[in-house]
């Protein structure tokens, strides 16, 4: 079921308003039930799957938490496995059966190993790292083993976020499904505003700056490179309003129950390093690759080459977590080749530059903003790509080909530009006062008014029609 489709509005409405009229003991049921059918009405069968990592993950953490030395490892590892298997066979086993075959066919061989005609669960990358959490954190010893089956699986199902995230932590979450959260006003009204400007993004910005981008990306061979510039800066602000458009909705959803789900974005665009960058995109992907990754490896408690090189490691591997395509991993490994050179400029270049030359901070921070949207923007040429070769061919034609920009339709072209502007007007007003729009003004014609226009725009203008989020896929 898609956030952007009436039937989840309606899903939402019924399972809200249930929530409320139910006893407190017997909400957890509704919740488990209705993220059930949530997650059915995509692909049913693969329930199934999640069944088998639920079940696996929660006795898993009853023994861990039973057992000492060895054996409290032994079955970490055993979660571990059955998750990372399970990511293994649906997500990458054809990518990696398909580097085979290419190898041995290199060397006149063939490959005798079969592929797999499976789809890819939807959102299967996001609650395996979520179950992954609780047992790690169960065998750090920093959360309890749930002893209430039901309230784990809703842990794992939680439907506003069990297919694109936030990926939330058993010590933020567990522990709220025991709380009895009364209806409260305010509390509901705030979701629910986090939910319209999620709506907003999605249907009035990013689906509609796909149209153009779709038309380009797919037909690259056929447009010249001030085009295909122009599409992947359309590109960078329709994956930002897609996927942050889906954690608004999803947090607010939560929130308008009771729930607290962590922010998965801070706007930011208005970033001036790519450290920062990654400190408001997809915090809590971020988060969770620097605490059950980076700092296994050792963070930045080491010599300086090992930290780049977890550092680029951990960027590798986050690549991979989007994708089986090598453009994936490729996107991944530039960003943390970002990070490793923004260190060493800082060692080096910028201390020379704080000493020697002093720039107005305001400019400074300006060009640093523009210089990081420039690399981000780079970057999303691999993501948005289909193949290594698509994304050769879009950078080879942005460095050698000129010409006018590709405008099939001028309303279209215009209206992308305007969205963009208005995206950044809305947001840097939240970035200067907080809120969005009017929507915490002490006067309540302003606040009406602001819903208004975003309702408008969205009944007016929004695509119904759009598709499901990008990172739906992941």
């Amino acid at each position: 079921m898609l956030f952007n489709s009436i039937e989840f509005v309606i899903f939402f409405i019924v399972v809200t308003g249930l929530y409320f009229l139910l006893n407190h003991r017997y909400r957890w049921m509704l919740l488990l039930i209705s993220s059930c059918y949530f997650y059915m009405a995509f692909v049913p069968v693969y329930i199934l799957i999640l069944g088998f990592t639920i079940v696996i993950d929660y006795y898993a953490g009853i023994l861990i938490e039973g057992s000492t030395g060895k054996r409290r490892k032994s079955w970490l590892v055993v979660s571990l496995v059955a998750n990372i298997g399970v990511l293994a066979i649906f997500k990458y086993y054809n990518f990696i059966n398909d580097n085979i075959t290419a190898l041995l066919y290199g060397v006149g061989q063939s490959n005798p190993i079969p592929y797999l005609n499976i789809l890819l669960p939807i959102g299967l990358s996001f609650h395996t790292f979520q179950a992954m959490s609780y047992t790690i954190e169960v065998y750090r010893g920093h959360q309890k083993a749930e002893r209430h089956f039901g309230i784990y699986s809703l842990y794992v199902m939680f439907y506003p976020q069990l297919v694109a995230g936030p990926i939330e932590r058993p010590q933020n979450l567990l522990f709220q499904f025991y709380k009895e959260h009364k209806f409260e006003y305010t509390r509901v009204i705030s979701g629910l505003q986090l939910m319209l400007w999620g709506f907003f993004k999605k249907l009035v910005i990013a689906d509609r700056l796909a149209v153009y981008v779709d038309s380009i990306y797919n037909n690259a061979e056929h447009h010249n490179g001030p085009t295909l510039i122009v599409a992947t800066i359309f590109f960078a602000f329709q994956i930002y309003c897609d996927f942050s458009g889906y954690s608004d909705i999803a947090i607010g959803s939560a929130k308008v129950m009771g729930f607290d789900l962590m922010t998965n974005f801070k706007r930011p665009y208005f970033s001036s390093s790519i450290s920062e960058f990654w400190s408001r995109w997809h915090i809590s992907l971020s988060t969770w690759f620097r605490d059950y990754l980076y700092i296994s490896l050792g963070g930045n408690r080491v010599s300086v080459p090992r930290w780049y090189f977890n550092l680029f490691i951990v960027f590798l591997i986050s690549g991979l977590w989007h994708g089986a395509n090598w453009t994936y991993i490729i996107w991944g490994a530039l960003n943390g080749l970002y990070l490793v050179f923004a260190l060493v400029r800082a060692r080096y270049i910028d201390t020379f530059f704080q000493k020697n030359i002093n720039l107005p901070s305001p400019l400074v921070k300006s060009v640093n903003i523009m210089v990081t949207f420039a690399l981000i923007c780079f970057s999303w040429i691999f993501f948005r790509a289909a193949s290594f070769q698509d994304a050769s061919l879009i950078i080879t034609k942005m460095i050698t080909t000129g010409g006018s920009v590709f405008v099939s339709n001028a309303f279209l072209f215009l209206y992308c530009i305007l969205a963009i502007i208005l995206l950044i007007g809305i947001e840097l007003r939240q970035e200067l006062k907080g809120q969005i729009l009017f929507f915490k003004s002490d006067r309540l014609i302003l606040r009406n008014l602001s819903y208004i226009f975003l309702i408008l725009l969205i009944l007016l203008i929004g695509v119904f029609d759009g598709g499901q989020f990008i990172y739906f896929q992941f």
